[in-house]
């Protein structure tokens, strides 16, 4: 039971760094970059962004880091040890739900929208769907940036406790 607690802690912890750093790359980096380029040329890199993204190692770290954040938190509330980390691996567990709440509620709609404006050169004023999709897209990825550096800061926490 102890080695399958560290497992999970450990695993939680790759997985929400692996989140948390990607979301953090976009903000410091991906969208700042994008931010001087053209309507066209923002808009053709995010949506090729957004079907590039869905693939395996995406799904492994955002869907992992939820599995082995829940798994870790299960494992150190049932049988005896383990309680010390319960409290920093629940506030982990809230962190990054609130963090996927933010991706389905506003990032993964505006994606779609995007998506959905068609191909860049049939866009009649891509200045106002760039408009309608950048700055809330960038103020929900700081949201997840930060919910999910908490979620890795409890993680942290969590293992020094154990």
């Amino acid at each position: 039971m102890e080695t399958a607690r560290l497992a999970t802690m450990i695993a939680a912890t790759i997985t929400v760094g692996w989140m948390s750093g990607l979301f953090y790359g976009f903000s410091v980096a991906v969208m700042p970059g994008l931010r001087v380029a053209g309507n066209r040329t923002f808009i053709e890199t995010m949506q090729r962004v957004n079907v590039a993204i869905l693939n395996g190692w995406f799904l492994l770290g955002y869907v992992g880091a939820l599995v082995f954040v829940a798994a870790a938190l299960v494992l150190h509330a049932v049988g005896g040890g383990g309680r010390d980390a319960l409290v920093p691996l629940a506030g982990a567990l809230g962190a990054y739900l609130a963090a996927m709440a933010v991706t389905a509620r506003v990032n993964i709609p505006l994606n779609n929208a995007l998506e959905q404006a068609g191909p860049v050169d049939g866009i009649g004023d891509p200045a106002a769907v760039r408009r309608a999709f950048e700055s809330p897209w960038v103020r929900a990825n700081a949201w997840r940036s930060v919910l999910c550096t908490i979620a890795l800061g409890c993680l942290a926490w969590a293992l020094v406790l154990h």
